[in-house]
């Protein structure tokens, strides 16, 4: 088999709610440990990370409220779509946004899902700042900004 053949989709699955809601501080690319209907599931594309953030429990990172819909051809094995999944980080970085997330006004929250050419499945995550209804505003503003630019130039 082919790479190509091995992952023909290319999932890529982002939370644009998460970069319209907070600005990113730092970003952190990990591996997330899942059972075998999950990642099929993923593969299929049927996952939402808008809900979702994450915690640090025990010097362990987790994500939660990462929805990932059932495999409709596994058996009594099945999944819960939402149960709390561990995030792969080393003991370096989780110490790091364990720290960093107890400030005030901090959080960590998934920024996308993807699958790499080797099959395995990681996860963005950001420590992030909450926006204000202004900021939001602004970003509102650049985005129509752009829309006209681009709408100018054809």
């Amino acid at each position: 088999m082919s790479k190509k053949e091995k992952n023909p989709n290319n999932i890529n699955i982002r939370n644009k709610k998460a970069a319209f809601e907070y600005h990113f501080i730092d970003k952190y690319v990990a591996g997330i440990v899942l059972q075998g209907s999950e990642i099929k599931s993923i593969r299929e594309g049927k996952v939402n990370l808008q809900a979702s953030y994450c915690v640090i429990h025990n010097r362990e990172a987790f994500v939660k409220e990462l929805h990932i819909s059932p495999y409709k051809y596994a058996s009594y094995n099945n999944h819960e779509p939402k149960r709390e999944r561990k995030i792969l980080l080393s003991k370096r970085e989780i110490k790091k946004l364990a720290a960093k997330s107890q400030e005030q006004g901090l959080t960590i929250v998934p920024v996308r899902l993807f699958v790499t050419n080797r099959g395995l499945a990681k996860l963005e995550i950001a420590l992030a700042k909450g926006k204000k209804i202004h900021d939001k505003r602004h970003d509102i503003k650049e985005k129509e900004l752009k829309r006209e630019i681009a709408r100018l130039k054809t």
